[in-house]
């Protein structure tokens, strides 16, 4: 039992190390770059949207109902999904590819995402950000049934944190300059593992907050079935078409979540 406990807590502590530095790494892309791809950013976000969605209904979902049950599952899924509306309103975006252009389009013709305005109210879009990525921590940390759950929604948020962070330090570059963009990285790449380490350590320990946990888990499930929906209609080409090579990816992110129940 306690070899059992001991190699579930080192097997977290990997994954929140390598959910660090996936984010940190993807943050700084745009430090160290002049011009970021804009086409493969949003290829990147349609993979990582439909990834997650995968994850949460072939996962997520069938953990929330195991645990809740029927209409109480349902109705705390609902909630999670305008909850993040709600906190869209404040990131305006960011966190799937939205960040509102200065009118300007690039000269392929795509909106260009990653050069937002500069009154963008960086203040909101960081409170905003920050809870939505304290929230995504928060069931990395449970001990699910199924387990292939733990490990597939690892790679699912990972993969969300990954365009997400490029575009959020490309926000804070064109507002704060690069020093200050990588102070804000280092902080939001911090909040998901702290979150994980805090609910799997909390929970274990004090039983009513394990029990709020499980009921936090399927308002997260919400929240990332707005996000990754949110993905495939609000971002990536111009007048939010469903071009080939964005439909490819989606196909992409379903078969990397299917792939997941096969291996896992």
């Amino acid at each position: 039992m306690f070899g059992f406990l001991e190699a579930t807590i080192i097997k977290m502590s990997i994954f929140n190390l390598l959910l660090f530095f996936i984010t940190l790494i993807g943050g700084s892309i745009p430090l160290l770059v002049t011009t970021v791809n804009e086409k493969g950013t949003n290829y990147l976000l349609a993979f990582s949207g439909s990834f997650l969605l995968s994850i949460t209904l072939l996962h997520l979902i069938p953990e929330t109902f195991t645990e809740l049950g029927g209409h109480e599952a349902g109705a705390l899924v609902l909630a999670g999904f305008f909850l993040q509306f709600i906190i869209q309103r404040l990131t305006h975006g960011v966190e799937h590819g939205h960040s509102h252009t200065n009118g300007h389009h690039h000269h392929h013709g795509h909106e260009h995402h990653l050069h937002t305005q500069a009154a963008l109210p960086l203040t909101a879009v960081l409170f905003g950000l920050s809870l939505h990525a304290f929230m995504e921590g928060i069931p990395l940390g449970f001990n699910y049934r199924m387990g292939a759950t733990e490990t597939a929604l690892y790679l699912a948020v990972a993969a969300h944190k990954l365009p997400e962070a490029i575009l959020l330090t490309a926000l804070v570059i064109s507002q704060k300059g690069k020093q200050r963009a990588f102070t804000v990285l280092l902080f939001f790449a911090l909040i998901t593992p702290i979150a994980s380490f805090l609910s799997e350590n909390l929970g274990k320990h004090y039983l009513h907050l394990s029990n709020i946990i499980i009921w936090i888990i399927p308002i997260v499930a919400g929240a990332f079935i707005h996000i990754s929906t949110t993905i495939f209609f609000e971002s990536g080409t111009r007048h939010h078409a469903m071009t080939i090579p964005k439909v490819f990816a989606i196909l992409l992110g379903v078969i990397a979540g299917l792939m997941t129940l096969i291996f896992g």
